[in-house]
């Protein structure tokens, strides 16, 4: 069994999102989904999540091509996760191009396209401007 991770807040879930996790499947027979806390998220953007750590796990775990979900409490024990879930490959986004590197001597680190023309902080904005 080939095992495959992936970290995100995936926060206001979009198809990007959806279009990522699914590409990121593709890669093994597993995928486990390191979910950022809220207090991650805040330390990590600044913000809370629009929608709490509870709803998020919820939508996550709703979905067919993920397996397991996990609460990502430390950016710093990306390794102790990678590990303590025995994955065999690291899948991010390319925006994260090169950032993970560090643990191809752990794993196989791959990094997917994101899709065009949409991000949750985008989506956040165009609803902030509506309702102003």
């Amino acid at each position: 069994m080939r095992r495959i991770i992936t970290f995100g807040t995936f926060d206001v879930l979009h198809v990007g999102h959806i279009r990522i996790l699914n590409r990121a499947r593709s890669h093994g027979d597993h995928l486990t989904v390191g979910l950022s806390s809220d207090e991650l998220n805040l330390n990590k953007k600044g913000r809370c999540p629009v929608y709490p750590y509870q709803s998020r796990l919820e939508l996550l775990t709703s979905l067919r091509f993920v397996d397991d979900v996990f609460k990502e409490e430390s950016l710093e024990l990306k390794r102790e996760y990678i590990l303590q879930h025995k994955a065999d490959v690291l899948v991010m986004g390319n925006d994260w191009e090169g950032k993970f590197d560090e643990f191809k001597d752990i794993c196989d680190v791959v990094y997917l396209p994101r899709t065009p023309s949409i991000s949750t902080t985008e989506i956040i904005e165009i609803i902030k401007e509506v309702h102003t």
